[in-house]
């Protein structure tokens, strides 16, 4: 009976064995799958049974469980802005109407209904977000671009000019005259403002030197309604102080101070504009008039242009006008037990009862890790390991062919007695 319990011994080998150069076998193969994690079979021996003076004797081996493996894969650049990786454990959030999954592959891009997805269809999740604050609403959604296509004007509220005014100027011969400014005046610089059409309006901004230390400013927007503010027939007047330093220490009407400007059209009006001359940065130095910077927070309408991933998984919208806006933020999923997901292929996992239910969050959060665009986690397999892997099954699987062998030929010694 031993030698017969032999034989199942050895088939048991030969079994586990085989199953487990399958595994083997998957992971090569897999080796350039994008985010791939790698399995590894562990086997257990069988219940032995238990002979005369309580000694035991096995009853083989057989297959425990094939683990996945979630270490970390390297990382590839790409030319994608929508290729993303994670750096941490957890799972980007995918679904189609068959159901939701997890992943680490995230070759994404946007389909032709703007959605993102994966090279299967999948579509990639993440949370709206709230204008007033730019952070994530909290609401897993799929990642849409159909309403972001254009951005609204906005009208101008605010300028801001920080200039140096040359010290040495004298004060202009002909006193201030709207009508010819600029003979009148010591130095200008212009800016477009913007209404609440996005219909674009040049305002310029002159500077009369009146005594040391002290200048005039004046603002004229040609395109404002005669005799309304900072029209040519009523440009918005101004004073200047500057310190022994040359440090601008005060200016008339204070910035806090705004300024009805009436534009025709059918836009909003008056649109009040502050006007900011910088005080504590505009200066007053023995060298030639120059704009340090000037500034201005209205645009006109935008068209979407181009779309970046930055690595708190902030989905920002590039438009023609210039403006950046956050559009999205892609979810991820954290598990309590990465190793109980089960594989559903496409290199896709599931919950099961043994991972737990997943925490949604996103890259922002502390802990759940870092996206990073342009680039894809590789597949996490070690060929060398693989190959010492197999080598060691073959041989495995050989010696267990070799117990079988022995143990028939010990039985054909049994039958051989009768004769």
């Amino acid at each position: 009976m031993s030698v017969t319990s032999a034989l199942y011994t050895g088939i048991s080998g030969l079994n586990a064995n085989g199953e487990a150069m399958s595994v083997i076998g998957n992971n090569i193969s897999n080796v350039n799958t994008i985010g791939f994690k790698q399995g590894r079979m562990l086997f257990s021996d069988v219940l032995s049974s238990t002979i005369s003076g309580g000694s035991q004797i096995g009853r083989g081996v057989q297959i425990q469980t094939v683990e996945n493996q979630f270490t970390q894969g390297s990382f590839e650049s790409t030319e994608s802005g929508t290729d993303l990786a994670i750096q941490g454990d957890s799972f980007f959030v995918v679904q189609n109407t068959s159901g939701r999954y997890y992943t680490r592959a995230g070759a994404f891009s946007f389909n032709k209904d703007k959605t993102l997805v994966n090279p299967e269809g999948y579509q990639v999740m993440g949370y709206g977000i709230i204008p007033s604050s730019g952070l994530a609403d909290g609401v897993l959604k799929p990642i849409d671009l159909t309403n972001f296509a254009t951005t609204p004007p906005k009208q101008t509220s605010n300028v801001k000019f920080v200039v140096n005014l040359d010290s040495t100027q004298t004060t202009p011969a002909l006193a201030w005259d709207p009508a010819n400014p600029v003979a009148t005046s010591n130095f200008s610089t212009s800016l477009s403002v913007y209404d609440s059409q996005g219909n674009a309006h040049t305002a310029t901004a002159y500077f009369r030197k009146t005594a040391d230390n002290t200048w005039d400013w004046h603002v004229i927007l040609p395109d404002a309604v005669a005799g309304t503010p900072g029209s040519s027939t009523s440009p918005i007047d101004g004073t200047l102080a500057f310190d022994e330093t040359g440090a601008l220490t005060g200016q008339t009407p204070l910035a806090s101070a705004a300024q009805n400007i009436t534009f025709t059209g059918g836009v909003a009006a008056p649109q009040p504009i502050f006007f900011d001359l910088g005080v504590g940065a505009t200066t007053q130095y023995a060298s030639a008039s120059v704009v340090s910077s000037q500034t201005q927070d209205g645009y006109y309408q935008g068209t979407l242009t181009k779309v970046t991933i930055d690595d708190k998984g902030y989905v920002n919208g590039v438009y023609s006008n210039g403006q950046l806006q956050k559009l999205y933020q892609v979810a991820l999923a954290k598990f309590s037990s990465t190793a109980g997901l089960s594989k559903a292929g496409g290199t896709l996992f599931e919950e099961t009862l043994e991972s737990g239910q997943p925490l949604f969050s996103d890259a922002s959060a502390p802990g759940v890790g870092k996206i990073l665009a342009n680039s894809l986690e590789q597949s996490n397999v070690d060929m060398a390991a693989q190959f010492v892997k197999m080598i060691t099954t073959q041989r495995g699987y050989s010696a267990n062919s070799k117990t079988i062998t022995t143990a028939d030929e010990m039985l054909q010694e049994v039958l051989s007695l009768k004769r």
